[in-house]
C-alpha cells in the first residue's frame, strides 16, 4: 500500500501521514527530508533532484508500504503515479500561516517571516513552490484516487474518512 497525503505548508500533510502510517503499521517518509539536504538551520540547501527521486525510490522499494506526505509535484512520474491513494488537504490559509507559526515557535523558538509569507500566498500562487493552482493541475493527471479533504478537522475525523476511502479501492492490476 503507497498513500500521499499533500496539500499546503500547515494544512497537516506530515501529521496525518505519521497517524496513518502508525495506524496503518506503514512507514512514514516525508518529501521535505528527500527535498532539502540535512543543514542547521534546516530547509536552506535543496537536494539534486536527480538524488532525492533515487533516495525516495529506494525507501519506498524496499518497505512494504508507505505513506509519504508532503509535495512531489515535479519529481518524475515514476514516484507520482506509484500511489494507491492521494490525499489532498487544503485550509484556508489565515488556519495555515497560524499553525505554521506555532509550529515555527514550537521548534525552532523563533518565527521565519519570509517563509510565512510564502505559506500565506498558496492559494494565488507563488513565485516558487506549492501552489493550489499547480496541486489541482498534478492532482487532475494521477491515476489513483483522489481524496479531497477540505474542512478544519480533527486527525481521528480525517482517519476515518481516508479509512473509509482505502476501504472502497480493490487491488490495483500489476
Amino acid at each position: 500500500m503507497h498513500i500521499h497525503i499533500t496539500g499546503a505548508s500547515g494544512s497537516g500533510c506530515t501529521t496525518l501521514a505519521a497517524a496513518l502510517a502508525d495506524d496503518l503499521d506503514l512507514l512514514h517518509l516525508d518529501a521535505d527530508s528527500y527535498y532539502w539536504t540535512p543543514s542547521a538551520p534546516p530547509f536552506q540547501v535543496k537536494r539534486n533532484a536527480t538524488q532525492r527521486l533515487n533516495l525516495l525510490s529506494n525507501d519506498i522499494a524496499s518497505s512494504r508500504g508507505v505513506v509519504l506526505s508532503g509535495s512531489i509535484v515535479g519529481w518524475g512520474v515514476e514516484i507520482e503515479d506509484l500511489f494507491d491513494l492521494i490525499v489532498f488537504l487544503y485550509l484556508p490559509a489565515p488556519i495555515r500561516v497560524e499553525r505554521l507559526r506555532r509550529r515555527e515557535l514550537d521548534k525552532y523558538a523563533r518565527v521565519d517571516q519570509a517563509f510565512l509569507e510564502w505559506a500565506a500566498l498558496y492559494d494565488q500562487g507563488p513565485p516558487e513552490g506549492r501552489s493550489l493552482a499547480k496541486h489541482t493541475a498534478w492532482l487532475s493527471q494521477r491515476r489513483c484516487p483522489v481524496l479531497r479533504l477540505e474542512a478544519d478537522e480533527s486527525v481521528s475525523a480525517r482517519l476515518q474518512q481516508v479509512r473509509a476511502a482505502l476501504s472502497d479501492l480493490r487491488p490495483r492490476a500489476v
